[in-house]
């Protein structure tokens, strides 16, 4: 029987996809009083996440779920089920927190639980499995204290599990685990090895680094094709970090067989990927910081332009050091943009300011010349755009109304210019466009046939207006508004560029402008979850 603990919610995981709240109800409430049950979910696609929360009216019967229900298959799949621990800290200190690997393919969750059990309180047991649901052969087992941690470790750690004899140790984490094998490793990786370089030799070589005691090296091997043929690679592994790290230093470059070899600490797949990462976003940043302010991208340009064209036009304004237009490689025309990059900035400056808008003989539109930004600054000035907010004192996105009753006004996607006067009569809707009539039976005017009203052409007194150019370019397109940009926005915000979707969506198979504004308005200002708001408009409308 597990310790008594003083939360009543429990972490219920590895559950199916398409188990839901509703089935863990029937299991659940067998055993306790069920306060509130819920399946965690992507905020986008709705599809269970594999784990929920499952909260009782007391702490006993939470324990009783615990000991009856761990293990427990649910649609044939054993659930795995831990108290839930509100503080994070406790997880991410690892105290207590033991790392078992080389386990028979057998020992699941629940044998490992039984195994360990006898020497403390277990907070959470979990086998690695992979996507068919086979243990990949190690687990964690996390106790309440360190001294019960230690004590599984001290009993259990090289001794025979199932078929196999097990490692038991301290978790390590990522950092602290690679930091051990830096200084503690013994395996060297060798390649570009000759064809006709055998192992005897390499053996004979890589002793060098041990005073020619052979004895020091515990393997040696090279990899060979199926024909025995050398693939060019092996690995020596010494009995002592010292050795292995003066061979690295010491014949990393030397001659075997008329060819340089280059070794180096054996690295698994994962980390050299990442590694390779790391130096190739270093080596792109040092690129961006050495030609910042003398790069220039260049757009609008048409498909006949060649490279020798392209760099004459450019090379008046100074030294150019790479010029590079973008080839369409299937049909080799222009695809109408690249790059130019000047010796110096000021040369690069004066190129911006002669050519952009500049339109070339024989061109139909005027280039587009800017200073060539990385992917990573254009992604982040997109994230800061789309987090600004759509409205500022009192302007509503699209001229799109708070208030549910005004959805009858269609949106318009201006501004009027002329302020709203308290007790004045206003010049339009809630956004400067053409409201209701005052007489609500009256002809409306400027009506498409679905009954929206035209947007109205903006007068120049409108555009002179600096605060309405700036609305203006504030107002997202909402045409292309997409999952990631909306969940960026605040909630209120969320409504509102919803409610002028679903506005124009509905109108589509409702064109009468009263009865679509009140379906909008309904919609948008209900109880329904913006998370559902916006699976209705992309899966049953859009």
């Amino acid at each position: 029987m597990a310790k008594m603990h003083p939360s009543a919610s429990l972490y219920v995981g590895d559950l199916l996809p398409d188990v839901p709240e509703g089935h863990l109800y029937e299991v659940f409430s067998n055993v306790g009083n069920v306060a509130s049950i819920r399946v965690c979910r992507d905020n986008i696609t709705r599809r269970s996440l594999g784990y929920a929360y499952v909260n009782f009216h007391n702490a006993q019967d939470a324990e009783r779920a615990l000991d009856t229900l761990n293990n427990m298959p649910i649609k044939e799949k054993p659930c795995r089920i831990m108290w839930v621990n509100r503080d994070p800290t406790v997880r991410r200190s690892g105290v207590g927190n033991i790392f078992i690997k080389n386990l028979d393919p057998n020992f699941k969750h629940k044998e490992l639980y039984d195994t360990f059990s006898d020497y403390g309180n277990i907070l959470s047991v979990k086998v690695a499995l992979d996507k068919s649901g086979n243990s990949k052969g190690y687990g964690f087992v996390h106790f309440d204290s360190a001294q019960n941690a230690q004590k599984a470790i001290d009993a259990l750690n090289d001794t025979q599990l199932g078929t196999k004899k097990v490692y038991v140790g301290k978790f390590r984490s990522k950092k602290e685990h690679l930091k051990m094998i830096e200084s503690s490793w013994t395996n060297v990786y060798v390649k570009d090895l000759a064809p006709e370089v055998t192992e005897a030799e390499l053996k004979q070589k890589f002793a060098e680094a041990c005073d020619n005691d052979a004895s020091h090296i515990t393997s040696c091997v090279i990899m060979t094709k199926a024909d025995g043929a050398s693939k060019g690679f092996g690995f020596v592994n010494y009995d002592n970090h010292t050795y292995a790290q003066k061979a690295v230093e010491s014949l990393n470059g030397t001659i075997i067989k008329g060819k340089a070899i280059w070794c180096g600490r054996h690295q698994k797949k994962a980390e050299r990927q990442q590694e390779l990462k790391k130096r190739a976003t270093q080596f792109r940043m040092s690129n961006i910081s050495q030609y910042q302010g003398r790069n220039l991208y260049v757009k609008n340009l048409e498909d006949d332009v060649t490279q020798e064209r392209f760099q004459q036009e450019f090379s008046a304004f100074g030294n150019i050091l790479s010029c590079k237009l973008v080839i369409n490689p299937q049909t080799g025309a222009s695809r109408g943009f690249g790059f130019v990059c000047y010796s110096t900035p000021d040369e690069a400056a004066r190129a911006l300011s002669e050519m952009n808008g500049h339109q070339l003989p024989g061109c139909d539109k005027p280039l587009y010349v800017a200073y060539h930004e990385p992917a990573e600054v254009r992604r982040q000035k997109l994230a800061q755009l789309h987090m600004r907010p759509v409205y500022q004192q009192g302007w509503q996105p699209g001229g799109y109304p708070q208030n549910p009753q005004a959805y009858t006004s269609a949106p318009v996607m201006h501004r009027s210019p002329y302020p709203y006067q308290p007790g004045a009569p206003r010049r339009g809707g809630a956004s400067g466009g053409a409201g209701r009539s005052s007489n609500p039976r009256g002809p409306r005017q400027n009506m498409n046939p679905r009954g929206h009203q035209q947007r109205q052409q903006q007068t120049p007194v409108q555009m002179q207006d600096p605060s309405i150019i700036h609305a203006v370019q504030m107002q997202p397109r909402l045409d292309q508004l997409t999952l990631e940009q909306l969940l960026q926005m605040k909630p209120n915000d969320q409504r509102q560029a919803l409610g002028e979707r679903l506005y124009r969506a509905i109108g589509k198979f409702q064109p009468e402008q009263g009865v679509c504004g009140k379906i909008t308005g309904m919609l948008t200002y209900s109880s329904i979850p913006v998370e559902d708001l916006m699976l209705f408009y992309w899966m049953k409308i859009s």
